[in-house]
């Protein structure tokens, strides 16, 4: 049996898929993803047993056909012809051979009948349907705040809450916390689940940037997302997150804004000459004044001085410049406010006139 597929038509779907596809797994047929036609449509599926992604191409095709390729290699290929090559892919037996001009490809398949496919748990408790750009904001205002495989496996992920008709979504890992909120139009019911870090990279690298809808289910072991002819399905992680509310500071009284760009260029530069491992920073903050010091092991020194509108009591305090850096590179408002209690407590960044940001960065000795 023949497909013929233009390139740019085969390279799109392939690129949604494999990205999910572990390079090494103890099981082989994890590195393929599935190739079915049906009805004058192509679907692709990859999956990693705790996620899985489909999508769908419309050719030509009117066979019925299964099988499980090399989502690597085929990609690879795809990639690597000429643009607008006319792809010929030929399914005989365990082989597919992929023809475009002079370029010939014998590939093996294994059997269908053996791939692991995620079915989608009907006992849906929440379902949501939003803008893909609204959504894909509210992940990137929080993302960066997830750990990365914290023995506390409940904090490798991003925590998704339908609470008093709002959405809310948290990130942290335990030194630094990011919480951000949407209204919600339609009144539903109220859930809690942690998604997985790896979803979460997945679904900011495949939201589009437009108010193309997205349709979101929520079950007790899963989340379901369907946007741009891609359903994606992941497990969830059990376990019980941090209560986030309890780490928002209320009351701090001494704060100023800032222009968000001007304070990233000066965190920067001051970064410079931090301490590889400790990456800490010095805020001093005076009347009219912030100051930005960072020190290293060779005794080098840089500071940075702003003009603040501030007229609270002198705060001399330690942060992970990292963690600050972060929040004024993802957060795109013009201004922030940065507020304190003391020179012991946590720092508290919002956006001026929202209440639907907060972000929370514990200091450090230094």
């Amino acid at each position: 049996m023949n497909i013929k597929i233009d390139r740019e038509l085969l390279l799109t779907p392939l690129g949604n898929v494999s990205g999910i596809v572990e390079k090494r797994h103890a099981l082989p047929i994890l590195s393929n993803l599935l190739l079915e036609g049906n009805g004058g449509k192509l679907k692709f599926t990859a999956t990693d047993l705790e996620m899985q992604i489909s999508t769908h191409v419309a050719t030509e095709i009117t066979d019925n056909f299964q099988l499980t390729i090399s989502a690597k290699k085929l990609f690879d290929i795809t990639r690597a012809l000429p643009e607008s090559s006319k792809i010929d892919i030929q399914i005989e037996d365990t082989k597919v051979i992929v023809k475009a001009k002079k370029s010939r490809f014998n590939l093996q398949t294994l059997p269908p009948q053996d791939y692991p496919l995620m079915k989608k748990d009907e006992n849906d408790i929440v379902e949501l349907t939003l803008p893909q750009n609204e959504f894909k904001a509210l992940l990137k205002q929080v993302d960066f705040a997830m750990a990365q495989q914290d023995i506390r496996y409940y904090l490798n992920g991003l925590l998704i809450e339908v609470k008093d008709n709002n959405i809310n979504i948290v990130g942290t890992d335990g030194h630094r916390l990011s919480f951000t909120s949407l209204a919600l139009k339609d009144p539903t019911k109220p859930v809690q689940i942690i998604v997985p870090r790896k979803t979460i990279v997945e679904l900011v690298k495949l939201l589009n940037d437009t108010d193309d809808l997205l349709e979101i289910s929520f079950s007790n072991n899963q989340a379901a997302f369907k946007f741009n002819d891609i359903d994606l399905i992941t497990k969830v992680i059990d376990g019980k997150f941090p209560d986030y509310s309890r780490v928002i500071p209320q009351g701090h009284n001494n704060f100023f804004d800032i222009e968000r760009a001007l304070l990233l260029d000066s965190m920067l530069r001051a970064s410079i000459l931090s301490n590889d491992k400790y990456r800490g920073i010095r805020m001093v903050i005076e009347e009219g004044n912030l100051k930005l010091v960072s020190n290293n092991s060779e005794q080098e020194q840089a500071e940075e001085e702003l003009e603040i509108d501030y007229k609270g009591e002198k705060i001399d305090i330690g942060f992970n410049v990292t963690y600050l850096i972060d929040v004024l590179t993802n957060i795109q408002s013009q201004k922030l406010t940065i507020a304190f209690s003391d020179s012991s407590s946590s720092c508290l960044v919002t956006i001026p006139n929202n209440e639907k940001y907060k972000y929370v960065v514990m200091p450090m000795r230094i």
